[in-house]
């Protein structure tokens, strides 16, 4: 700014007033100059201190040039009228940026600064007494929480009275009260000048002010927008800026702070260039050129697939007329609590219904906490750690408050049991023997049963996950009970339920122990199959063939005569990666694609699926494909899925039509496995037992009992033909089924859900827990290398590499290990994570789902590349592979729980097509040439032709 406009905006404000000029380089005393002659004197001066001056005394109004002044303190000293009869109270600690401003604004004008001890400070009626009544107060620069601490009813009997000392309330450094709260604070009559001040240490502290127009304040009218920034401080420049990184003047956008003629020395930079700009992190909206806050970076959260700003949650809550004051967090990025502190005796259930009327659904909290005061950190801003800590305490007290006994734990379990899974109208009691999966209970509402049992127990139940998807709800009771009443007797043996339901198991094995001596010879070492396995996640073996893949198809990046697998490896940098930023417009054909200037791409569909064949296997089919392609006759490839109709099916791959079926003992949920001589389909039941099957006809070869249901799929060594499979009787298992036998048993700790995962380079062999243990295994021994606890449970399968093994977890995060099970990275999405990992052909890409609906791409370093919004939770795992159309184009193939199937391009995440299957989906897609093969819940497999492509 020139002093040519410096003057002229001073005149503005202070057109009756004397300008003074004081040259700070020559040492000049101060030369009075009336608006009219001082832009002449400006030639002759090289640093300008503008003044005006009145009866009262001189005030500065801006600043030229002149590197050595606050300019915080000059400015706001003239805006607040600050004189020698002023009483200003150092509310910040020296720690904290804007106690400059409140020292020099006092020493600036001569006023007197009130500085209290700690233990004044922490009492709010004692500090209010000392503020307002003994130093009679008149200017106070605080923080909202500072503020809200006195509550509601001391705010308007003190500090807004009508006979208060405050003449000035200057709030910042949080997000600014509603009007309507603000409204409630005053007391009648009260002549308070209230300011919004906005700014960042970053950049001198306060950078823009806001004057709350008393005729606002007095409006009785309602007002739905936030109090609005207001305007920048002399010398300082504000700009909004979109994704992109431009400069906005209506919409949504980042604020960034700079100024013309000074500089902020961050960190270790020694030069800085004039008009540097810096990012605030706070997100604000332009209207009318008015500036209005939304929230902070770090406040944007997604929850329940949807974006929600957790200061929109507090901001209602405080304007509910019961609530004295509130405070949000976001517990654990898994829970959102409410804390409040009453004005009365709070029924919860009122304080939620009142939230209900005015926020979504995805924005009502998890819990309400009521609280005595807020704490509040040094800096007077909100204590989050210090919630937490009050949350942890609650949650271990609340089982005193909530239970009377075991019985009143029946009931309301029973309760949770019927609205979880959709029966609250059902009156009848619900059977003991009553299995939550098989009443119409799934893997995520067995998380949503979990976390509600927990929170009304008031502690965490160790393996109570465990319990809830394999046992009854009298077991489940039980299990509690062993946990909340430990010095209660049990009624009911959970061993004892355990024996019974599998001495029922139809003895069709020879295999009941770990070493079993083989029933008949088998030649198949003389008989070996070539061909080439397609299972979920892109995964893709070639055994015994010398054809390169890509004439048949495929082209991962490298190729052996004996097997291939795509492990081709990225170094692995230990670095965080970054937060996520932007937000996709239609969620049906929209990606966010993250390029080096963090632009968006977007892209529209342009290629069409249509149904080759279904083939009905009547019941849901969750499992995903198996595809085995014959090396000698590709036209023979056979597609092997199982279903809850307790069928195992071989449906030829071009055709649809059904080779073989058969019935098993139970349903069928683990995907098929082929052995390394091609002539056997291994595949996991319920009835917790491991069947060997013959891939030509379907004929039992040989069955492996384990203690439990087996849904992990199994995993085959192409080094030694040993099969690895999980259990849900807590133990990992390594098979010979050439030999019958069991090579060695491992117990995990707790139930194996998903599929192992065996790195060929070193020898490892990884299974993942339903405890949250991630195992790493010697293949040979069984023995355990090294393990990691995750905290939370495991559903997704680890995927493996030559130098990093992932793997998702229900917290959300996508976990990337070393093989010496050194944690590398962690890459956070907002919901639980059932997907498994795949990665692309060069590995330098791993894609997942999440239960946020969005389809994730990272780079080797756990940095987002794109995410693609679908239109439901990502539950299955995607496959990459070439476009049959245009062999130089990767594309990936992913499906939504609410049938969709999406292909996107794997570089951009650009929508390439959507077909929606006429049923909720949670396998996995498997694409071979231009077909996707996919199961689906309207107990149909389907194959789908993959027509055009991406034309240049």
């Amino acid at each position: 700014m020139t002093l040519q406009e410096l003057v002229h905006q001073a005149a503005s404000l202070y057109s009756d007033k004397i300008a003074v000029c004081f040259d700070e380089c020559n040492n000049q005393p101060p030369v009075y100059y009336t608006y009219k002659t001082v832009i002449n004197a400006a030639s002759e001066l090289s640093n300008f201190l503008l003044l005006h001056c009145d009866f009262q005394g001189i005030r500065a109004i801006g600043l030229y040039c002149h590197p050595g002044i606050n300019l915080p303190s000059w400015i706001l000293g003239v805006l607040f009228e600050i004189t020698q009869d002023d009483v200003l109270f150092l509310a910040s600690p020296l720690t904290f940026d804007p106690s400059v401003v409140e020292i020099f604004v006092a020493l600036s004008s001569g006023a007197s600064l009130l500085i209290v001890p700690t233990s004044v400070k922490v009492i709010p009626s004692k500090l209010a007494a000392v503020l307002f009544s003994h130093h009679r107060v008149t200017v106070l620069q605080a923080t909202p929480t500072l503020l809200r601490r006195f509550g509601s009813q001391l705010i308007k009997s003190t500090v807004l009275s009508t006979s208060t000392s405050l003449r000035v309330l200057a709030l910042g450094g949080e997000a600014f009260p509603s009007l309507t709260v603000l409204k409630s604070w005053r007391g009648v009559g009260n002549k308070t000048q209230i300011f919004n001040i906005y700014g960042i240490t970053e950049v001198s502290s306060w950078a823009t002010f806001y004057r709350i127009p008393e005729k606002t304040l007095n409006s009785t009218l309602k007002c739905e927008l936030p109090v609005q920034l207001g305007f920048p401080l002399l010398g300082t420049v504000v700009e909004v800026r979109d994704t992109d990184g431009f400069a906005i003047q209506e919409g949504d956008g980042q604020v960034f702070l700079g100024g013309r003629n000074r500089v902020c020395f961050l960190d270790d930079e020694v030069t800085v260039p004039l008009g540097t700009m810096r990012a605030t992190g706070d997100f604000v909206t332009v209207k009318d050129g008015e500036i209005f806050f939304l929230g902070r970076k770090d406040s944007q959260i997604k929850r329940h697939g949807k974006r929600l700003n957790i200061e929109l949650v507090q901001q209602v809550a405080e304007g509910l007329q019961e609530v004295e004051s509130c405070a949000v967090t976001w517990y654990n990025q898994e829970k959102l609590i409410l804390f409040m502190v009453s004005k009365n005796d709070l029924v919860k259930d009122y304080i939620f219904e009142e939230l209900q009327k005015h926020l979504p659904s995805h924005a009502i909290p998890d819990e309400l906490v009521l609280i005595d005061s807020l704490p509040f950190t040094s800096h007077g801003k909100i204590d989050v750690s210090e919630l937490n800590k009050i949350y942890l305490n609650y949650i271990n007290l609340k089982s005193e408050c909530k239970l009377n006994g075991k019985e009143e734990l029946w009931e309301k379990l029973q309760h949770l049991w019927k609205s979880i899974l959709s029966l609250s109208e059902d009156p009848l009691r619900i059977p003991d023997e009553s299995l939550f999966l098989n009443s119409g209970g799934d893997s995520l509402k067995s998380i949503r049963l979990l976390n509600e049992i927990e929170k009304l127990v008031g502690t965490s139940v160790p393996g109570l996950l465990e319990i809830i998807l394999n046992s009854s709800i009298l077991e489940i009771y039980n299990h509690i009970v062993q946990t909340v009443f430990p010095d209660e007797d049990l009624t009911f043996s959970k061993n004892y339920a355990t024996k019974r339901k599998f001495s029922d198991i139809n003895q069709e094995t020879s295999g009941k122990s770990l070493h079993q001596n083989s029933v008949m010879p088998l030649n198949c070492d003389k008989k070996i199959n070539a061909f080439i396995a397609l299972s979920r996640g892109g995964q893709i073996l070639s055994v015994n063939t010398t054809r390169p893949l890509t004439k048949l198809g495929h082209c991962p990046s490298a190729c052996s005569s004996d097997l291939i697998s795509q492990t081709n490896t990225q170094n692995v940098e230990s670095l965080n990666p970054p937060a996520l930023s932007g937000k996709s417009k239609d969620p049906s054909c929209v990606a966010e694609f993250f390029s080096e200037e963090g632009t968006p791409v977007i892209e529209a569909e342009k290629m069409e699926l249509c149904v080759r064949w279904m083939s009905d296997t009547g019941k849901c089919v969750d499992a995903s494909p198996l595809v085995v392609i014959p090396a000698v006759d590709k036209s023979s490839a056979t597609v092997y899925i199982g279903s809850h109709s307790h069928r195992m099916m071989a449906v030829d791959l071009y055709s649809g039509k059904v080779k073989w079926e058969q019935i098993l003992g139970d349903r069928v949920e683990s995907s098929a496995c082929v052995s390394k001589c091609g002539n056997f389909i291994v595949v996991g039941c319920y009835n917790g037992l491991v069947y060997v099957l013959k891939s030509s006809s379907g004929e039992k070869y040989w069955t492996f009992t384990t203690e439990d249901a087996v849904k992990s799929s199994a995993t085959m060594d192409p080094t030694t033909g040993l099969l690895y499979i999980g259990s849900h009787d807590q133990h990992a298992y390594a098979l010979d089924i050439y030999k019958k036998k069991c090579v060695w048993k491992l117990k995990c700790g707790a139930t194996v859900f998903s599929s192992p995962c065996l790195s060929l380079t070193p020898h490892h062999l990884y299974f993942a827990t339903l405890g949250g243990l991630l195992l790493a295994v010697n293949p040979a021994t069984g023995n355990r290398i090294w393990k990691h606890s995750c905290g939370k449970p495991l559903f997704s399968s680890p995927r493996c590499c030559l130098q990093y093994i992932c793997i998702g977890c229900v917290d959300g995060n996508l976990l990337c290990f070393t093989h010496f099970g050194e944690q590398v990275w962690q890459f956070c999405t907002s919901e639980p994570i059932f997907s498994s990992p795949c990665t692309s052909a060069s590995e330098q890409e791993i894609f997942f789902g999440s239960h946020d609906c969005f389809i994730y791409c990272c780079n080797t370093k756990g940095h987002l590349q794109w995410k693609f919004e679908t239109t439901s939770r990502v539950y299955s795992t995607p496959f990459n592979f070439h476009n049959y159309n245009r062999s130089d184009e990767m594309l990936l193939a992913a499906a939504s729980t609410d049938g969709k199937l999406w292909i996107l391009e794997s570089k951009s995440g650009q929508l390439q097509s959507v077909y929606r299957l006429p049923g909720e989906v949670f396998s996995s897609p498997v694409v071979w040439e231009s077909m996707l093969i996919i199961g689906c819940r309207n107990n149909y497999v389907y194959c789908l032709d993959l027509l055009g492509g991406n034309q240049k």
